[in-house]
C-alpha cells in the first residue's frame, strides 16, 4: 500500500476528524435503520471516545545532567537505556552518558575533555555503546573536529575543541578507540546493530583542495566491526567526495548522506543514500538539491530522514519505502521538520519547528503526525523539543526544555496502553522558547551532530 501524506494534524484535530468521519458513517447507518438524529449523535460520541481511549499517552521523565544545565538523549535501546551526553558542572565540557534503571553513568573520554553519543543514535540490542571522544592530542592540521561538541544553549563549542576526535566502543566500563581510514579523525554516530557493527564516518588520507576550510582530508561513511579493530569504507554516491553513515539495521544496510567535502557540521548533504551490499542507492529528494540525509532504517527497510523542498528554503521529514520518498509534512503552523528514529512497528519520531525555530517533538504513526507534548500525562513539567529515537517497546528518548529551571534536560518517555484523561482534555501546549535555545536548534539545520 502506498503512503503519501502531505498534511499533519494536532491531537485535537485527530479527535475532531475521528468524530466527524464517524458521524457521517453512523448518520447514514442510522437513517438507513430508522434511527433518529439524537440517537446517531450518541453513537458518534461513543465511537469517538472509544478511538480516543486507545491512543497512547506517555509518562515522561527528565534525565539528569552531570552537574551542568544541558543534556540530550540521542538514542534508546531495547532494554530502555537512554544514551546521549550531558554537561559537567562548568558547562564548558560534556561527556557521553547512559541513563539506565534510574542511574546516570558518565562514560568518560579517550583522554580529551569531551565525549558524546551522536545525534541521532539508532541503537541495536547488544549491550555495547558507540560514541565519540576527544583525545589528548591536538589536531596537527587544525581541522578542529572538536567543534562538533556544543556546551551552551546558543551552541557555542566546548572547551578543548582543537583536539583530535575518534569514535569509541564502550562495554563493561571500558572505552576502546576505533580506527580511522588513514586520516586523523573519525566519528561513530551511535548507530549499532545486533551483529556488533557500528556506523559513522572517518577521514581517509586523501587531501582534497576542494574541501571547505578548515577541512583538509576527505572522509567516508564507515562500518566498524564486528571483529575488533575492523573498519570498512562505504563509497560515496556517484561523483560525491564524502559520505556519512547515520543508521544501520541488523541486515547490515546503512543509511546516511553523501556530498561535497566540507567541515562535518556544515550542510554538505546532497544525496540521501542507502548502502546495501556493494551498492549505494540515491533515495531521491522532496524537490530540493541539498540537506538530503537519511538518519535511520529498520529491518523492514523503511528509512526516515530529512530533505529540502523545491527552492531549498526549508526541509521536511520523509519516510522512504518501496523505492519512494514520501513527505511527512509538519505539525500545524510549522515550516520545518526532520525524522530521526523509526522502530520495527513503523512508528517515526522527530522534530517540527516554526519559522522562528520554536521546536517540538513529534510521533508519526498510522499516517498522522502528532505533537508528543499533547500526549504527555499531567505529571510532567518539561516541554519536549526533539525526539531522537524510539525502540520497539515504543519508548522514546530526546531533548527537552524546563522553563521553571531554565535548563534543557534529556527525556525518557514510556507509553501507556490507554489514555487516563477524559475525552477532549488535550490542548495545544506550544511554547515560545528562549532565543538562545532557538538558535541552538536552528544550528542543527546545518547538521550539527552533537
Amino acid at each position: 500500500m502506498k503512503l503519501f501524506y502531505m498534511r499533519s494534524f494536532s491531537y485535537s484535530e485527530i479527535v475532531h476528524r475521528v468524530a466527524t468521519l464517524t458521524a457521517v458513517a453512523l448518520l447514514s447507518a442510522c437513517q438507513a435503520n430508522g434511527l433518529a438524529p439524537p440517537q446517531a449523535a450518541a453513537f458518534q460520541k461513543s465511537a469517538a471516545q472509544g478511538a480516543f481511549q486507545h491512543l497512547t499517552e506517555y509518562q515522561v521523565f527528565a534525565l539528569p545532567t552531570l552537574g551542568g544545565n544541558y543534556a540530550n538523549a540521542a538514542g534508546i535501546n531495547r532494554r530502555g537505556w537512554a544514551l546521549g551526553d550531558a554537561n559537567l558542572a562548568s558547562n564548558t565540557t560534556e561527556h557521553a552518558t547512559i541513563w539506565r534503571d534510574g542511574v546516570v553513568t558518565d562514560l568518560g573520554t579517550l583522554g580529551g575533555l569531551n565525549s558524546g553519543i551522536g545525534y541521532p543514535a539508532q541503537v541495536g540490542g547488544r549491550e555495547f555503546i558507540a560514541g565519540n571522544s576527544e583525545t589528548s592530542s591536538v589536531d596537527p592540521l587544525g581541522e578542529n573536529w572538536g567543534e562538533l561538541f556544543t556546551c551552551t544553549p546558543g551552541g557555542q563549542t566546548c572547551k578543548g575543541y582543537k583536539h583530535i576526535v575518534l569514535g569509541f566502543r564502550w562495554q563493561n566500563g571500558s572505552m576502546i578507540a576505533l580506527p580511522t581510514l588513514g586520516g586523523n579523525n573519525a566519528v561513530a554516530l551511535g548507530g549499532t546493530n545486533d551483529r556488533g557493527e557500528i556506523v559513522g564516518y572517518a577521514e581517509n588520507a586523501t587531501k582534497d583542495p576542494s574541501c571547505a576550510a578548515p577541512q583538509v582530508y576527505d572522509y567516508e561513511a564507515a562500518i566498524w566491526g564486528p571483529k575488533p579493530g575492523a573498519i570498512r569504507a562505504l563509497a560515496p554516491y556517484a561523483s560525491d567526495a564524502i559520505g556519512v553513515g547515520f543508521g544501520i539495521n541488523d541486515k547490515g544496510d546503512v543509511v546516511g548522506t553523501s556530498g561535497a567535502c566540507g567541515f562535518p557540521n556544515f550542510s554538505i548533504a546532497l544525496h540521501a543514500v542507502l548502502w546495501r551490499g556493494r551498492s549505494v542507492v540515491n533515495l531521491g529528494s522532496l524537490g530540493g538539491a541539498t540537506s538530503n540525509s537519511a538518519f535511520a532504517i529498520n529491518n523492514a527497510g523503511q528509512v526516515v530522514g530529512i530533505s529540502d523542498l523545491a527552492g531549498d528554503t526549508t526541509a521536511h521529514a520523509f519516510l522512504w519505502q518501496h523505492g519512494q520518498m514520501h513527505d511527512l509534512g509538519t505539525l500545524p503552523g510549522d515550516v520545518f521538520s526532520l525524522a530521526q528514529g523509526i522502530n520495527e512497528r513503523g512508528q517515526v519520531v522527530g522534530q517540527s519547528c516554526d519559522a522562528s525555530f520554536n521546536c517540538r517533538a513529534f510521533i508519526w504513526q498510522h499516517g498522522l503526525m502528532t505533537d508528543l507534548n499533547e500526549l504527555v500525562d499531567g505529571s510532567s513539567s518539561i516541554y519536549l523539543l526533539d525526539a531522537s529515537d524510539i525502540n520497539d517497546r515504543g519508548e522514546i528518548a530526546g531533548g527537552a526544555y524546563d522553563a521553571t529551571k531554565g535548563t534543557t534536560p534529556g527525556f525518557w518517555a514510556i507509553p501507556r496502553s490507554q489514555s487516563s484523561r477524559s475525552f477532549g482534555a488535550y490542548a495545544d501546549r506550544r511554547v515560545n522558547l528562549p532565543e538562545s535555545l532557538r538558535m541552538r536548534l536552528k544550528n542543527r539545520r546545518g547538521f550539527h551532530l552533537f
